[in-house]
């Protein structure tokens, strides 16, 4: 699932990062992992990361001698959020309508 809407308004490897760790929102993943993920440099996506670190969007956890990064659960979007938006925006045009 990629990251919610309100978070896409970042630079566009940020916008990668938080794409590629909200598909794994549980496990984590490492900064190679990442690159496999992200067509971008090792040091674009460590540059991404502390942004998105310093923000509050990723967490970094260290497990088995190695780092791993966790998005925040609050970025990652659900199929509900999306459905909720849609009904919304259909109910809005119909009330306005008056139907």
């Amino acid at each position: 699932m990629p990251a919610k809407r309100e978070f896409r308004d970042r630079p566009q490897t940020e916008v990668a990062v938080l794409d590629a760790l909200a598909e794994r929102p549980g496990d984590g993943m490492t900064v190679f992992e990442l690159r496999t993920g992200v067509d971008v440099s090792i040091d674009d996506i460590e540059a991404a990361l502390a942004s998105l670190t310093a923000a509050g969007l990723v967490h970094a956890e260290e497990a088995e001698g190695r780092t791993k990064f966790r998005v925040d659960e609050r970025v990652v979007a659900r199929p509900t959020d999306d459905a909720t938006d849609e009904s919304s925006v259909l109910d809005a045009i119909r009330r306005r309508i008056g139907l």
